[in-house]
């Protein structure tokens, strides 16, 4: 595969466009909004105004949008990619979505004859930009296979997790586990401002310890700084969370600690803080602690 059409270019998609055409693909492009890509096409990289346009001659279509709305948007009806590429196409969703509608995609897929993965991300702005990406994808093997070099043009973990919708059950996972620890590193520091700590001595002195986390090392310096600008949106994350916990109803399971902080985000996101980073949870614990004194 040497053609690959891209559609969704945002704040990971732009990253991940750059380093498939450093890894030799022709990409081409397509955008709802065209003036957000103004700077790929200066990079000599085609930008089209339609879907059908751009995914009719390519052999491989990689979608990374918002929702899962706009993943069914993109995928089915007369305009949508399903109906307009070439059988024996891939087309590989990157969105963190609902493992229900994966499945969905990878059915609907086969009576087109195209093969459907879906292949979510972590690691954020930087693992974008850098190519370190970990990549969870579900799906028939051999599709796996097929594109994992595409794959590493835009990773580095990259792991299969199983059929149709399983790499999106994985991202469920990750996000899980992200919403207690970012939850717990913004108590922290919240704690440690009210006491008085100095926070670089703190961070210095409990990231190398059993306290050390991804989401310390990537957060905690963009608090310091009063950074909450978006590495990952906080309403991406709120849509993370609720298809988790949708999820987890689903199977009976009660997760209290998710449920928790997807509240605490959605109280953010009410607040008029929805286009700020996850980081800024900071804020919310910061002013409810302040509200007390």
């Amino acid at each position: 595969m040497e053609k690959i059409a891209f559609i969704g270019a945002g704040i990971m998609g732009k990253s991940m466009i750059r380093n498939l055409r450093k890894a030799g693909y022709e990409v081409l492009v397509y955008a709802r909004n065209r003036a957000k890509v103004v700077d790929l096409e200066t990079e000599g990289i085609p930008v089209f105004d339609s879907i059908r346009d751009c995914v009719k001659q390519a052999e491989a279509v990689i979608t990374i949008v918002g929702y899962p709305a706009d993943v069914e948007e993109v995928y089915f009806g007369e305009n949508g990619i399903l109906q307009n590429v070439k059988a024996g196409t891939y087309v590989i969703d990157m969105t963190t979505s609902s493992p229900k509608l994966a499945e969905e995609i990878h059915e609907k897929a086969k009576e087109y004859g195209v093969k459907a993965v879906d292949a979510p991300v972590t690691g954020g702005d930087t693992g974008a930009r850098e190519g370190t990406l970990s990549i969870l994808v579900g799906g028939e093997k051999a599709d796996y296979e097929a594109c994992y070099p595409m794959f590493q043009a835009m990773g580095q973990n990259i792991n299969y997790q199983g059929p149709a919708g399983m790499g999106q059950h994985t991202k469920m996972v990750n996000q899980i586990m992200i919403a207690g620890t970012i939850s717990g590193v913004c108590e922290a520091l919240s704690y440690a401002v009210a006491k008085g700590l100095d926070l670089p001595t703190v961070l210095k002195s409990v990231s190398s310890g059993a306290a050390g986390s991804k989401q310390l090392e990537t957060v905690a310096p963009r608090i310091l700084k009063g950074d909450f600008m978006p590495g990952f949106f906080i309403k991406h994350f709120i849509k993370d969370m609720a298809l988790a916990a949708a999820e987890a109803k689903d199977s009976g399971l009660e997760l209290s600690v998710l449920e928790l902080v997807l509240a605490h985000y959605r109280q953010l996101a009410e607040a008029g803080k929805g286009d700020l980073g996850t980081q800024a949870l900071f804020e919310f614990y910061h002013q409810s602690s302040k509200s007390q004194d």
